[in-house]
């Protein structure tokens, strides 16, 4: 199992103007960055799954003058503690965490949130328990979790199979577990950031991509956070998802965001997506339905009984209903972006984020 901690005195600086502290309470430890002054506009940036806070950082200063910018590490990444996650409040935990943070910094306005894939479903949980002042949604997790639906939400299977802590290839977990920084293992940290995170087309600096891939390997395994346990199914593919760790908050057994839909007031959103997102797609080769289409898991029983998940298409219907129903919403595509816009086309993002925030 591996544990987070503090990084070397060689690591990669935080860049000027980035602050990074500990909120240390006896039941959690949570790391953080910061920029900005402290009686500026609360926004606060939650990263994804395998990934941390310094994902941010870049962006963190060209915010901090009108805005207190906060990016903390969620329980069992970066430098945060590896507390359990309950996943059968879906991403309920991670919201708390946000909350934990911002009550440590004496944060009292309703926080700008930007969320990033499972950050996403984490922000609209903390939504739907406490005042927002915006969302921003970047390359979330489909409103109805993560693998194992038909284009309307429902499940293909009553127990959810398919989904959950049981799906992800266990060469991922053990080159995490070997803190295996390699370009050579295709199931190792740096492969799956350059195919899945970004577009093929882009490279970060190799210092910045070493930081980057230093920090995925920060995750704490194991069936209590990354990925989680699993139970097994009389249903195609023979697994179900367990109660415990990320992958099974993601799972639709647990994850539901539609429940912004029901806020009121419901705050301004905006999101952004890139066209190239392998992770987040209608067709993710990431998905059991794509994969068993394609016969890479045998017994796939037919688009009718477990067809491919249209995630984008999910979470355009969804943010379409919120418009209808008064919410003000802006899309933004990314034509050459991969899962992380924020990362491939920087200053494109921050220019649209900007430009929201201004209107929120």
């Amino acid at each position: 199992m591996t544990t987070p901690g503090p990084g070397g005195a060689d690591r990669l600086p935080l860049p000027q103007g980035v602050r990074e502290g500990t909120a240390a309470l006896d039941r959690i430890r949570l790391h953080y960055l910061e920029a900005g002054p402290a009686d500026g506009e609360p926004v606060v940036l939650v990263h994804g799954n395998l990934s941390t806070s310094r994902f941010w950082e870049h962006l963190m200063p060209s915010l901090a003058g009108r805005y207190r910018v906060i990016a903390p590490d969620m329980r069992g990444f970066g430098d945060s503690r590896a507390v359990p996650l309950d996943a059968t409040g879906g991403l309920r935990d991670w919201a708390e965490d946000v909350r934990t943070v911002l009550g440590w910094l004496d944060v009292t306005r309703a926080p700008h949130l930007v969320g990033w894939s499972t950050g996403g479903a984490a922000i609209a949980a903390y939504a739907m328990a406490h005042p927002v002042a915006s969302l921003t949604f970047v390359d979330p997790v489909s409103p109805y979790g993560y693998g194992g639906t038909h284009p309307d939400g429902r499940p293909c299977f009553d127990d959810f199979a398919g989904s959950g802590g049981g799906g992800i290839n266990p060469a991922v977990v053990e080159a995490l577990e070997a803190g295996d920084s390699s370009a050579d293992n295709p199931f190792g940290p740096r492969s799956v950031f350059r195919t899945f995170y970004v577009a093929p087309t882009f490279r970060e600096s190799p210092e910045r991509e070493d930081m980057l891939v230093a920090e995925i390997l920060k995750t704490s395994t194991g069936p209590d956070n990354y990925p989680g346990d699993s139970t097994t199914s009389p249903n195609w593919p023979g697994f179900a998802p367990g109660e415990r760790g990320i992958l099974n908050a993601l799972s639709p057994k647990h994850c539901d965001w539609t429940g912004i839909l029901d806020l009121d007031p419901k705050p301004p959103v905006l999101w952004t997506h890139g066209a190239a997102d392998l992770v987040i797609a209608d067709g993710s080769p990431l998905e059991a339905g794509v994969l068993g289409a394609a016969g890479q898991i045998p017994g796939w029983p037919g688009a009718e009984v477990y067809p491919q998940q249209p995630m984008v298409s999910q979470i355009r219907e969804v943010l379409r209903r919120y418009k209808a129903g008064g919410g003000a919403v802006r899309s933004e595509m990314f034509p050459d972006s991969g899962h992380a816009p924020f990362l491939d086309a920087a200053d494109k993002w921050i220019e649209v984020y900007r430009e929201f925030l201004a209107g929120a």
